[in-house]
């Protein structure tokens, strides 16, 4: 079988009607009609007030906006800061474990500037693309020309500023200035000085004049906390800290002079086995090192390995970064375990999928359950004033039908359920809902109008917040339905609505019209960020990594059920790939070592790119902190939930009887999970309930009974073979 991309367009979208966004994008000067990323680690630079930090890894850096003073750690400037936290730095919460560990911010060790930069400054940003920006500062409101501009792509190994004709300031966020600065020295035709900031830690700086003109570069002076060039100066000043002295310094030396402004995204699958590559556009002749995480250092491609350096940097909340030379400016990852036999039902990644096959006597538990689990959700009020909530109810109400097809093949109340579902969904489909969807033509996508007046309203869609979330429920409902009736597809603006809300947070196509490409999956994290046109001291997040992977899963079976080969290619691959960051960063098993060891007994947590917290945003309770990373229970929980893992987590937090403390629907997401490592005591608490009591209120509000009771079977549990 031959390999096969999977960066292919989608077929034409439906666009429902255009509307203008409450976050303008005055501070962006691309093209009004360009699609613009709003999920992505720079967007802090163009919204609020433009001063909140961006993380490319494993650096932070934020405009200063003239913010500080003499005397404290942030040293007043209208440049562009750059801090490197190291892990001493680290804040914890008190508590044993700590709920939350934080990088500290605003911490500037050393600031990139000018001297003609000052109280008229403006910051813009152009060239938005998927995996880069520029961040221009000017000196003045509506210069042709910015006087410093910063391209910014993750993992590069400098900050990189790149002058006009203006006189070079570099700068010591720090309280006492920089502690030392060499004589310069030469490095072809750039020059470099070693710098050691406030707190004792190296820094190399290198000039780089363009060869069109005449400029001393070894003329820098310092005086108190800046580092003065002469004026005049075109070209670029690069930054980068160096922990390991010689060694480091070698390697930098043969980097600099180049800067990366872009990256290109490519991948393919062939069977099991996927590959996606970084291809970077740089400014320069020198080979390109860029800093990877650790779950890309455990797929880095084979012919790759002999290229990773002994430069290592920490990140705030994904471990260490390590330099590695990109290969013709490439770097190559590999995937060997893709779920590709995963489908609708329940899945073991040992044995694949298969037929479920069931005892009498446990299709004979499960009917009644059925029937009386859809009589109440199909008689269930649809919350029409959230799309994420009637994601989750249709998704119910989805998988009910498909084991009423496929477990218990019982023609006649498919039939009747799955009228209904299509009727409910039509209402949407129709746009006929409490709150519509727009198109918004201001950032191009499709957005609930409920946060037109209340920007947090369901969760904050009209923001962008969460629309992986929320959106993949529907499209794996439409997939279902799909499956049960493919005639459906035909119908009308089905498969088109569903197409519109794939390419929202999914496009495929990096010079798509309508939507940006892969709005929610950050393909260089290696999951999904969930926060969208927020401004955020702590940057992007993203609270519920099963919600994030049931996203993907919903688009590799929406991709099967309508035929788009790529499509289902690309949800195995972004599958893999979140199993492989899920577990490296999210779920913390006792031999993880990437994160902090005294924080890894809490064995989950948000992700922020500058924290990370064992929490929830509606409470701290171990079924909340926990359960958010469980929910929905499906097909690839079994694929990105280990049981080493998921044995852990449950000795520490809902061994003996502790499950049972929540009464309400978490229970039942608990008890699924441990059908994982559990089978048997999973099926006998859905069968049984407690004390041979059962209350449906221990069911959560997007499952059933009926599922759960096929889940724990098909995985070992009751009379399953």
């Amino acid at each position: 079988m031959s390999a096969r991309p999977v960066f292919l367009p989608m077929s034409q979208n439906f666009i429902p009607i255009g509307r203008h966004h409450p976050v303008d994008r005055s501070k962006i000067e691309d093209d009004v009609n360009k699609t613009m990323q709003t999920n992505k680690f720079f967007t802090n630079a163009f919204i609020g007030n433009q001063n909140q930090p961006i993380w490319t890894h494993p650096y932070a850096i934020w405009w200063g906006k003239g913010e500080g003073s003499i005397g404290t750690p942030i040293y007043p400037t209208w440049g562009m800061n750059i801090a490197h936290i190291e892990a001493n730095e680290i804040e914890f919460e008190p508590g044993t474990p700590p709920s939350y560990y934080i990088n500290p911010t605003r911490r500037a060790a050393v600031i990139i500037s000018a001297k003609e930069l000052g109280a008229e400054t403006t910051l813009t940003v152009d060239t938005v693309l998927p995996f880069s920006a520029n961040l221009n500062l000017s000196h003045k409101p509506g210069n042709s020309e910015p006087t410093i501009t910063f391209p910014v792509v993750q993992g590069m190994s400098f900050i990189t500023g790149g002058y006009r004709n203006s006189t070079p300031i570099i700068q010591c966020g720090g309280q006492n200035g920089f502690r030392m600065v060499s004589q310069p020295i030469s490095v072809g035709k750039s020059v470099k000085y070693r710098l050691v900031d406030s707190a004792d830690r190296n820094w190399v700086v290198y000039i780089n004049p363009i060869p069109e003109i005449q400029y001393d570069a070894k003329q820098f002076k310092l005086t108190d906390h800046d580092f003065t060039g002469p004026s005049g100066f075109t070209g670029t000043i690069q930054v980068t800290k160096n922990p390991i002295r010689d060694e480091g310094e070698k390697l930098y030396d043969k980097a600099s002079g180049t800067f990366v402004i872009h990256a290109n995204l490519t991948g393919e699958v062939n069977g099991n086995t996927g590959t996606y590559s970084f291809s970077y556009t740089k400014v320069g002749e020198s080979p390109l090192l860029m800093f990877t995480l650790p779950h890309h250092i455990g797929s880095l491609a084979p012919e790759l390995q002999s290229n990773i350096t002994k430069l290592v940097l920490r990140t705030t909340t994904k471990g260490n970064a390590t330099a590695v030379w990109a290969n013709n400016d490439k770097l190559t990852f590999v995937e060997n375990n893709l779920p590709i036999t995963m489908g609708f039902g329940p899945w073991n990644p040992q044995t694949g999928a298969s037929k479920m096959r069931f005892t009498q006597q446990t299709l004979d538990i499960i009917g009644p359950i059925a029937e009386k689990d859809l009589k109440f959700v199909m008689e269930a009020q649809d919350p029409q004033d959230s799309m994420y909530y009637s994601g989750k109810m249709f998704a119910r109400f989805a998988t009910l039908l498909y084991v009423i097809k496929d477990v218990l093949n019982n023609g006649q109340l498919l039939a009747t359920g799955l009228d209904k579902l299509k009727k409910e969904m039509a209402r949407y489909i129709e746009n006929r809902q409490k709150y519509p969807i727009f198109y918004d033509d201001t950032w191009k996508g499709a957005v609930s109008n409920s946060g037109y007046n209340n920007p947090g309203a369901d969760f904050g869609n009209t923001y962008y917040n969460d629309h992986h979330f929320h959106f993949g429920y529907f499209v794996y409902t439409a997939s279902m339905i799909a499956y049960m009736d493919p005639e459906w597809l035909k119908q009308g603006s089905n498969k088109a609505w569903v197409q519109m809300l794939v390419k929202d947070f999914a496009e495929s196509d990096e010079n798509g019209r309508d939507y940006p490409f892969c709005r929610s999956f950050d393909w260089w994290h290696g999951h999904s960020w969930a926060k969208g046109l927020f401004e955020s001291a702590d940057g992007k997040d993203e609270e519920s990594t099963s919600e994030d992977g049931f996203s993907s899963f919903a688009l590799k079976m929406w991709g099967k059920v309508i035929g788009d080969v790529n499509m289902e290619k690309r949800g195995n691959l972004m599958l893999a790939i979140q199993a492989r960051s899920f577990n490296s960063y999210y779920y913390m098993a006792s031999d993880n070592k990437i994160q902090p060891e005294n924080f890894i007994p809490n064995k989950v947590g948000i992700i922020f790119e500058n924290k990370m917290d064992h929490a929830t945003y509606f409470g701290r309770e171990p079924q909340f902190t926990q359960g958010i990373h469980m929910v929905p229970v499906s097909p690839p929980s079994v694929f990105l939930r280990p049981k080493h893992f998921v044995r852990e987590e449950w000795d520490i937090f809902f061994s003996n009887g502790r499950a049972d403390v929540d009464n309400h629907g978490w229970r039942s997401i608990l008890y699924a999970n441990l059908a994982i490592i559990d089978p048997k005591a999973s099926w006998n608490f859905f069968a049984n309930g407690t004390n041979g009591v059962w209350k449906d209120d221990w069911i959560d509000g997007g499952s059933t009974r009926t599922w759960y009771l096929v889940w724990a079977a098909a995985l070992g549990g009751g009379s399953a073979r």
